[in-house]
């Protein structure tokens, strides 16, 4: 069974970093997409970041491009998104997601198979 597991939200002023982490476990994931989608309070969960696992390629969100850099560490099963000048807006529960097929439709929650539990990130104005 494929588990997800974020680490690394908290609480952080406007424009300072954070790093969250996403440990997968449970399979390979060679042809899978790895997606952190958000969701903020009374609002849908919006998709952040995707890269694919054994293709060096990522996409992000208008609203954080730039300012955000997904990454993955093949080796530890890892994905990363090294969040930098983060604003009050930033504000979410995030969530690590895992797509069983390599899809250009990365920004759509319905196409992820399996989710983490949240890690809640807050910044402060």
């Amino acid at each position: 069974q494929v588990q997800l597991v974020e680490s690394g939200g908290g609480l952080v002023q406007a424009g300072g970093s954070l790093r969250l982490s996403c440990a997968a476990s449970g399979r390979t994931f060679s042809s899978y997409t790895m997606g952190w989608f958000r969701q903020a309070p009374g609002k849908e969960r919006e998709f952040v970041a995707a890269v694919f696992w054994n293709i060096d390629t990522s996409y992000y969100a208008d609203s954080v491009k730039g300012r955000f850099t997904i990454s993955r560490d093949t080796a530890k099963n890892t994905v990363y998104l090294q969040m930098d000048s983060l604003k009050p807006e930033d504000t979410a529960v995030y969530y690590c997601a895992a797509a069983k097929f390599y899809t250009g439709h990365y920004y759509n929650p319905n196409l992820y198979d399996y989710w983490g539990q949240g890690t809640q990130v807050t910044v402060s104005s």
